[in-house]
């Protein structure tokens, strides 16, 4: 139960202007601009995109500097602009397998049809801080391959064509992808929409549940197949016109696993798959949301749900931030009522508590 607040009008609005006052900062500095935002902090861009579900990079930006660079306040920011979206249709799959590769690797085969691309990575740097990023120092241009943005074919093509992994997950014809923005919660789900489940939780859930896996609570023993990052073609099919329009590119992070399987009564040993794809520049994300999309599919393959991120319902019914913030944050709102009521049953068990109980010196003469 809650009690309203009467009177506090006053108070909210001065916590308005102090909010508006500690975002802006010193009026001695120039105001961040949002395409500063979009230009040179373009990884937490892609997170707020990713988790709100809606790519629009100058709105993400926006959400970032309207929550003074807090995250969940901002993915919160963007999903609830989301809601008053209209909805005018539903795009084709986008095929990842023509992406205008910006970044691809693979932990499985070193020389790769393609080669590996290594693209914008900490991979490899030094975790220290650079003294040279304190001042606005020029930077020299990045050196490109001619062919850097031709498709290259899947890693995990080369196991399939030995038959070595399972298939790809075909969805029957006449399967309508479902929508966990327009349609209630239900267990079990089809695996289409824990990948959107999956594709909007909060990275560091999901991290800490792949972490998990890889330490025994459901071990898959990963290998990462391929990791690629780079732009994908929308398209918008028009019934009018009789085939697809193209609606443009977004910059997508595509990540695919591939894990042990002993086999069973029913498949024979072979590598299965974890699969990740996410907004923008994400590979944590997509990583982690690869090892939980494999670990959520045990009992696809006849194993026993032994660990947390196997558990589909604890999963999905945790790993989306926004729910979560709201669900611990509404504790911040007024209780008062509750908690009286609480105390006054806590004090008449205690006078309860302490009538029914005898003293130690009373016990004692008792007993003489």
């Amino acid at each position: 139960m809650y009690v309203a607040v009467k009177g506090g009008e006053k108070a909210i609005a001065n916590a308005h202007r102090l909010l508006a006052d500690r975002r802006r900062g010193d009026r001695n500095l120039p105001s961040v601009t949002i395409d500063q935002i979009v230009a040179q902090l373009g990884l937490s861009v892609d997170r707020v995109m990713a988790e709100a579900s809606l790519y629009d990079v100058k709105l993400a930006a926006l959400s970032l500097k309207q929550a003074r660079g807090d995250m969940i306040e901002a993915i919160f920011l963007l999903r609830a602009y989301r809601t008053t979206l209209p909805r005018f249709g539903t795009s084709l799959p986008v095929e990842t397998g023509a992406m205008r590769v910006e970044r691809r690797v693979s932990a499985t085969y070193k020389d790769l049809p393609g080669g590996q691309l290594l693209g914008p990575t900490f991979d490899y740097t030094h975790r220290l801080l650079d003294p040279t990023l304190l001042e606005d120092d020029e930077i020299a241009g990045p050196e490109l391959r001619e062919d850097a943005h031709e498709p290259v074919m899947r890693v995990s093509d080369i196991l399939d064509g030995e038959g070595l992994i399972e298939p790809d997950g075909e969805m029957p014809e006449d399967h309508l992808a479902g929508d966990i923005t327009r349609e209630p919660m239900e267990f079990p789900m089809p695996r289409d929409l824990r990948l959107q489940s999956l594709a909007r939780g909060d990275e560091g859930f999901l991290l800490a549940l792949a972490y998990s896996t890889q330490r025994g609570y459901g071990r898959t023993h990963p290998f990462v197949g391929e990791i690629r990052m780079g732009l994908v073609e929308v398209e918008f099919d028009v019934p009018e016109l009789g085939f697809a329009v193209s609606l443009g590119e977004i910059r997508v992070t595509e990540c695919q696993m591939v894990n042990q399987f002993k086999g069973s009564a029913k498949a024979p040993p072979q590598f299965t798959r974890g699969y990740g794809l996410v907004f923008g520049q994400s590979e944590r994300k997509a990583m982690s949301m690869s090892l939980v999309d494999r670990a959520l599919r045990t009992e696809e393959f006849g194993e026993d749900v032994v660990a947390p991120a196997q558990d589909e319902e604890f999963v999905i019914s945790h790993c989306d931030n926004v729910q979560a913030t709201g669900f611990v944050e509404h504790l911040k709102l007024p209780h008062y009522v509750d908690f009286q009521a609480e105390l006054d049953l806590v004090r008449r068990m205690r006078a309860k508590h302490e009538a029914s109980a005898i003293p130690q010196t009373d016990m004692k003469e008792a007993a003489e």
